[in-house]
């Protein structure tokens, strides 16, 4: 029983075929433009600091411009994953502080409610980590930080991510949007 257990451990032999060039350069102009689209607008909107640029948008970039099949994806999970993981950020920094405590709190439970909700995104767990480990400016925002930034940004790389995936004749986005 105890080798079976370790030997789990092992894996499977990874069988990943290199992807096609024209599949990265297309990833590549879709996080681009997702990003670039997200700074230039924080940066028209904001004075003090670019507060539209958060870290948990460079994974969703990945999942969106690199693995739009991905069911993580997908504009329900990309929205719903963000935002209301925001909001649990917001509510354990508001209860718990700037603490460890807090942050582990934040990302627990951001991971149950994505899971009960169907809308799981994995960088929804630093989104919610962000509301409780970031600056005093994003603190400031409170519940509007789940709004905007993230929500917004969301939506702006949303759009993108629809606008670039077809126009790769093999690539189809979203799956499915709700």
């Amino acid at each position: 029983m105890v080798r079976y257990y370790l030997g789990k451990m092992r894996g499977a032999p990874a069988v990943r075929p290199r992807p096609p060039w024209r599949d990265a350069l297309w990833s590549w102009l879709g996080a681009f433009l997702g990003m670039a689209g997200v700074g230039a607008i924080s940066e028209q909107s904001f004075s003090v600091q670019p507060l539209l640029m958060i870290g948990s948008f460079g994974a969703t970039s990945v999942l969106l411009y690199a693995a739009p099949e991905s069911p993580l994806a997908q504009p329900r999970n990309v929205l719903g994953g963000n935002v209301l993981s925001a909001l649990i950020g917001v509510a354990c920094w508001q209860w718990l502080g700037d603490t460890w405590l807090a942050g582990a709190v934040a990302v627990s439970t951001a991971i149950l409610v994505m899971q009960l909700t169907h809308t799981l995104h994995p960088p929804g767990g630093a989104t919610a980590l962000i509301a409780v480990i970031g600056s005093d400016a994003l603190h400031a925002l409170t519940w509007q930080y789940a709004f905007v930034p993230v929500g917004a940004g969301c939506l702006l790389m949303l759009g993108v991510a629809v606008l670039v995936n077809n126009l790769a004749r093999h690539r189809r986005y979203p799956h499915h949007w709700w």
